[in-house]
């Protein structure tokens, strides 16, 4: 099942005590509806804030329900800020997590002397200036099979920190910057540390080799910081075919 919402009032997807996430919200629906609880396997953990434009899921279920119908009952089940977008029925084996091949983030910025108060929640607010040009080059550092440790939040997998970024692109729409990139996998708080340090760079706190050191010597950098979380959209999810 795909499904699409904006984080600004959840604690990011996954369950968590004491605090109301997207899962809770959707599996009390779903259950409901199917008439069971349903193990729900998700695409990916988003953090609090975080949105998803493409949200994979997957549970079985021998309710009998079809898809079509699943996806317009939930729909009149959830609140506004969560949408059920399709369903489709895939092998027993299948898993949300790991049959996914690749994902596409993108982080979007507000770069103007005065906040759009229709993209609050929705984007970052940085008023200095950004070349987008400039950092679309930097962004080319990050393309390719790299360690990127220093790129990890605080939850640092103790495993491989090695990912493939397959693209990476920084263009403009006007006032809306926006950051775009696609690999096999993220590490925690990598896009958004990503996009703190390109930032970074447009305030001329570093340059194009800071960031190429950063990578090669695995070493946080301390000029840079963590954007915040309401710019980051999960944008796709990629699954074998």
């Amino acid at each position: 099942m795909t499904i699409s919402f904006l984080g600004s009032r959840y604690h990011g997807f996954q369950i968590q005590k004491n605090a109301v996430t997207v899962q809770q919200v959707l599996q009390e629906s779903l259950w409901k509806l199917l008439g069971h609880k349903a193990d729900l396997k998700a695409c990916s953990r988003t953090d609090t804030g975080v949105h998803a434009r493409e949200f994979c899921i997957s549970f079985i279920t021998e309710s009998g329900i079809n898809e079509q119908n699943i996806v317009r009952a939930l729909n009149n089940n959830l609140p506004y800020d969560i949408r059920a977008i399709s369903a489709v029925e895939k092998p027993i084996d299948f898993h949300a997590r790991y049959d996914c091949i690749s994902k596409c983030y993108e982080y979007l910025v507000w770069n103007e002397k005065i906040m759009n108060p229709f993209l609050h929640g929705r984007a970052l607010f940085f008023p200095q200036i950004i070349e987008e040009n400039r950092l679309n080059e930097y962004a080319k550092i990050f393309i390719g099979k790299h360690d990127f440790f220093a790129f990890s939040g605080k939850k640092r997998t103790t495993g491989n920190t090695q990912r493939t970024v397959y693209d990476f692109t920084v263009s403009r729409s006007g006032e809306l910057v926006k950051f775009y990139i696609c690999a096999d996998g993220f590490l925690h708080n990598m896009v958004r540390i990503i996009v703190g340090t390109m930032l970074s760079v447009s305030r001329n706190n570093l340059n194009e080799d800071d960031i190429r050191n950063a990578l090669n010597n695995k070493i946080r950098l301390l000029e840079s910081f963590t954007a915040p979380p309401e710019g980051l959209y999960l944008d796709r999810i990629y699954y074998k075919k």
